[in-house]
């Protein structure tokens, strides 16, 4: 091992090797004033942003557009990156979009996501900054989550 992790060279022929790093896009889908938000089958209720690894030879936008209609049956058009977020587990850089729905009926991929649901701006900016696990409370990522920041860049900027 050298610089930390970083990379690892050979003691026989000092090549250096770095670890690998998977891309995955994080996306939060957007039309009007609607906002598409997924939650997992880990059953911590907590709705988020739709993510998933971009495969080989796939740009981000293809990325977004592909996991979005996989998972949750809806066509995309424009895509804008955001932001990103390094991600250790495992070894992950998150890429922050933001895209627009084209269309709005949902087909949930059952096997990926337990819920896929349009929330309203109203709905995302009141529970934003809230941990309220109470029934029926809309509970989002907190501010340590990419998830978060792209959702209150979507409240305030789109």
């Amino acid at each position: 091992p050298s610089l930390g992790g970083k990379e690892r060279i050979c003691n026989d022929c000092e090549s250096h090797h770095f670890p690998r790093t998977d891309p995955v896009a994080i996306m939060v889908v957007h039309k009007k004033d609607q906002c598409l938000l997924g939650r997992s089958h880990s059953g911590s209720g907590v709705y988020s942003a739709l993510a998933g690894f971009i495969d080989q030879g796939e740009s981000i936008e293809e990325a977004v557009r592909r996991e979005i209609l996989e998972e949750a049956g809806v066509f995309i058009g424009n895509v804008k990156y955001h932001s990103s977020q390094p991600w250790p587990y495992p070894s992950s850089l998150m890429i922050g979009c933001i895209a627009e729905a084209l269309t709005c009926d949902l087909t949930i991929d059952n096997e990926e996501l337990a819920d896929v649901r349009w929330f309203s701006r109203q709905e995302i900016a009141s529970s934003l900054n809230t941990r309220d696990n109470k029934q029926g409370a809309l509970v989002l990522p907190g501010p340590i989550a990419i998830a978060h920041h792209l959702l209150a860049a979507w409240i305030t900027e789109f």
